[in-house]
């Protein structure tokens, strides 16, 4: 038996898929959030350092509640 062919655009196309619009909004807002609640509020007497730190770890958590949402909400337009 022969292994049936498959068109490579219809392959090419299935395997371009671009992050969707939702996960760059819950990172920047993740970043966001977490620099000025976890680093300006909760961390303002400890050194600046810290504020940038929370704001990456903000971003990074948001990243992944971000593809959370569209596994189980879809993308937001």
């Amino acid at each position: 038996m022969t292994a049936k062919t498959r068109n490579k655009a219809v392959v090419a196309a299935k395997e371009k898929k671009e992050t969707p619009i939702v996960v760059y909004f819950m990172a920047v807002a993740g970043a966001i959030v977490g620099y000025l609640v976890l680093g300006k509020i909760i961390l303002g007497a400890q050194p600046h350092p810290y504020h940038w730190i929370s704001g990456v770890l903000g971003g990074v958590l948001g990243y992944f509640l971000g593809w959370l949402w569209f596994r189980f909400k879809g993308d937001i337009l």
